[in-house]
């Protein structure tokens, strides 16, 4: 009787074969949904943390473009104006925003000023080149720079009057930071030319 008992209590091999696969089963599908959650949480971050720095690299130019005191030439994808690069500048500066030749780098050479033009020279020797942003994106049809007259309207290029733009509507595009990120990330500013002087 007690060795029947005894038997009883025990587990066959196949039903510990049973109980082994269920464990692993349910193992697997815990670490898989761990997984993506932890993937789709890192993708989020990454993605927050892009925007948040193509933001803060959009106003930088936006504030550069808005205290612009005259356009040199403009382009779709290229700007070279007068302007205060950092806020404690003496004298303006030249500064050319462009996109490297695989357009995947928004750069900006700095050239200082002797002293405001038309008095002033560009001190060529003191040139600065930064890099804004180092995996910009170009989107088909989107330029980095669109030129807006009185209206708002969007000027046609090449623009016969410089005089006649009011406005620059700049677009930054980065690409998504992580695979589990959607789309990618992208800020577009309109600025109003407030402190452009035209007797330049």
């Amino acid at each position: 009787m007690s060795r029947h008992k005894l038997r009883q209590a025990g587990f066959t091999l196949i039903e510990m074969m049973i109980a082994i696969t269920i464990s692993a089963l349910v193992s697997l599908t815990a670490y898989s949904i761990f997984s993506t959650l932890l993937n789709q949480y890192f993708g989020l971050q990454a993605d927050g943390s892009e925007f948040t720095n193509l933001a803060g690299e959009s106003q930088r130019v936006a504030n550069v473009v808005r205290g612009l005191t005259d356009i040199i030439s403009e382009s779709s994808n290229d700007l070279t104006v007068y302007a205060y690069f950092a806020p404690n500048d003496a004298y303006v500066s030249q500064i050319h925003y462009y996109l490297s030749a695989n357009a995947k780098t928004l750069y900006a050479d700095v050239t200082p000023m002797s002293a405001n033009p038309p008095i002033g020279t560009p001190l060529v020797a003191q040139k600065a080149t930064y890099k804004i942003i180092d995996n910009y994106y170009q989107l088909s049809g989107v330029p980095l720079f669109n030129y807006l007259d009185a209206s708002g309207a969007t000027l046609t290029l090449p623009i016969a009057d410089e005089n006649s733009i009011k406005g620059v509507q700049i677009n930054l595009v980065v690409p998504a930071p992580f695979p589990t990120a959607a789309g990618n990330q992208r800020i577009s500013l309109q600025v109003s030319l407030r402190n452009r002087k035209t007797n330049l």
